[in-house]
């Protein structure tokens, strides 16, 4: 049987088994995150699927098991785990915000501002900001409370010319915590850490900051699933920027806004299988980039040519289409990024690695990326779940250091 035969044979055992549950393509993609083109075209042949973790999504929206949609797929011993068992490196921050942030400064009418000055604030937030690119989640979480507590008290209590001031530091804070909270995959509290950047970025009379809230906005919905808030929330902001945004269009800053803009639109259609739209996100995202010209980390968006490249590899793998992920990644020199970029490269290679087999790649590959980052790799969903895919490929051939990291991020759990 040839693939077009394999792709006809599977996408009609699909619609099958839809048929027989009497779901309608539309239903069926709401049940498992996708669209009803991406369904259709599965269905029609024209979509191959051949990643476990999409298989295991089918399967579980068809009440069905991967075997049955595909007899040759590994044997599946429990669905992959969709959040971190136990505590998380960012618990802490995550009951931090979980209430109103100065309620005692509303009641004491008195309360004096924090002695520290606007230049030792914006220090600390800079600190915030290194603790998030570096992917240390748990000091993170320890230093972020006291630092948003003597922001959030100062913006109340200090002298009315400095409160603008103070409200752009805060904005610059929850943007990192948002950050931070959407690779531990705590979507649902970067949802409140974004919003919060938005307010406060309003507050401070700054627009540019208001867009960077919202591309965070943005990528918890995808966390959440949320597909059609995310691509509400990215294409309005990009839509406003193109008709009213000249002037800031003009800027570094303004072109680094809109082309990360792009890039999680591309991100937010990979992950409804819109093949087409995404790559033509990517294509705007590398046209802003090429006018940026060089890489740059604007409100710590670290956009530029180089990230285009890396999102471009994490598109190709969800869609995927691993060996264009990894004919991207072969040319890309990630060295002057951060850590955390780095390592989601690595990843991101290492999950192409995975859909195609190569065990021994494909390890190598994610355990260099668990150097850079170790929390983000122990944590991480996609990650974790290459991880458990890999051994079930492996199975008793498994190297001792794929058991290994499977151990340390819990991935057969």
């Amino acid at each position: 049987m040839t693939p077009d035969e394999e792709r006809r044979a599977f996408g009609a055992r699909i619609a099958d088994l839809r048929k027989r549950r009497d779901l309608t393509q539309t239903e069926l993609a709401a049940l498992i995150g996708r669209t009803a083109s991406w369904v259709s075209q599965v269905e029609r042949g024209v979509q191959p699927v051949s990643r476990l973790d999409v298989l295991q999504l089918l399967a579980d929206g068809l009440g069905t098991s991967v075997q049955t949609l595909n007899p040759s797929a590994p044997p599946v011993s429990a669905p992959p785990p969709t959040t971190v068992e136990g505590p998380n490196d960012l618990d802490a921050a995550r009951l931090m915000i979980s209430g109103h942030p100065a309620l005692g400064v509303l009641l004491d009418k008195k309360a004096s501002s924090s002695q520290l000055t606007l230049s030792e604030l914006n220090d600390q937030v800079g600190e915030v900001w290194e603790l998030t690119h570096g992917a240390k989640f748990a000091e993170l979480s320890a230093l972020v409370g006291p630092v948003l507590d003597r922001l959030e008290s100062a913006a109340r209590v200090a002298r009315v010319e400095d409160r603008a001031a103070i409200q752009a530091l805060l904005a610059r804070a929850y943007q990192a915590l948002a950050a931070a909270f959407v690779r531990q995959d705590e979507a649902d509290a970067a949802w409140v850490a974004a919003d919060r950047a938005i307010r406060a970025a309003e507050l401070a009379g700054e627009s540019l900051p208001v867009f960077v809230g919202i591309y965070r906005l943005a990528q918890a919905f995808v966390r959440l699933k949320h597909l059609d808030q995310a691509e509400h929330a990215a294409a309005t902001a990009v839509q406003a920027l193109k008709a009213h945004g000249d002037a800031e269009l003009a800027t570094p800053e303004g072109l680094s806004v809109l082309g990360s803009l792009h890039l999680v639109l591309a991100l937010i259609h990979a992950r409804s299988g819109s093949r087409d739209r995404a790559r033509t996100e990517i294509g705007y995202a590398r046209a802003v980039a090429q006018r940026l010209g060089v890489d740059r980390n604007d409100f710590n968006l670290e956009f530029g040519p180089t990230n285009v490249e890396i999102q471009a590899v994490s598109t190709a793998v969800d869609l995927g289409d691993a060996g264009e992920a990894l004919d991207i990644g072969a040319g890309i020199d990630a060295a002057a990024l951060s850590p955390e970029r780095r390592s989601r490269l690595l990843m991101d290679l290492g999950r192409a690695h995975a859909q195609r087999r190569h065990v021994g790649e494909a390890v190598d590959a994610l355990l260099r990326a668990e150097a850079l980052a170790p929390e983000t790799v122990r944590s991480h969903i996609a990650a974790r779940s290459a991880i458990r895919e890999l051994v079930l490929i492996a199975g008793r051939a498994a190297p001792a250091e794929l058991l290994a990291l499977a151990e340390r991020s819990a991935a057969m759990d």
